[in-house]
């Protein structure tokens, strides 16, 4: 199993979301979908929700070539993005963030739906993903936590221009097994 076999901008489909790659045509819609203050209030990024802040973090998805937006299948409407990215720690494995959702999405199945097509996806080229996380961001810390992930350290990264401190999480490919088993359990559902 090996990152360069992965796919950065596949097209996925799940029951109620779908990635696909980001395009420039996307900008209206994204930043619609990212101009509530609230999304941002637990990224070192607080003011992302204004426009001209917000053109620059989306060239920078943008100029990644593997950034995905997510789009709600039953309107087509974009509520946000995500992306896979290769973290200077960990060459040999791939990680996953830079993650926001429209607030209308929060606290329901919206994000684990999104991160069991993008896991599954990665998982059939490596072994383990990454999640690096803003240590002020409680949120996203437990959200990761609610994926099977664990802390496994902190680091100073330059994941995005800029040094800064990052919480590093991994997930295990049995791990994440483990964590879908029981989240179909739970919905009574065979895997």
């Amino acid at each position: 199993m090996t990152v360069s076999r992965l796919d950065f901008q596949p097209t996925l489909t799940g029951d109620s979301v779908a990635v696909r790659p980001l395009a420039e045509a996307d900008f209206e819609a994204l930043f619609t979908a990212a101009s509530d203050p609230e999304i941002w209030a637990g990224h070192p990024a607080k003011d992302r929700h204004r426009r001209e802040v917000f053109a620059a973090y989306f060239a920078f998805l943008l100029d990644s070539a593997t950034s995905l937006v997510v789009l709600e299948r039953a309107s087509g409407k974009i509520i946000g993005c995500s992306r896979y990215y290769v973290a200077p720690d960990t060459p040999d494995c791939v990680s996953i963030g830079f993650t926001f959702l429209d607030r209308a999405h929060w606290g329901g199945s919206t994000n684990f739906e999104l991160k069991r097509l993008m896991l599954d996806h990665a998982f059939r080229s490596v072994s383990a993903v990454w999640f690096h996380i803003d240590p002020t961001n409680v949120r996203s810390q437990k959200a990761t936590a609610k994926l099977g992930a664990v802390h496994a350290y902190d680091a100073t990264l330059d994941l995005s221009g800029t040094p800064a401190a990052w919480m590093c999480f991994r997930l295990g490919k049995a791990d994440w097994e483990r964590t879908c088993e029981v989240a179909d359990l739970a919905l009574g559902r065979r895997r």
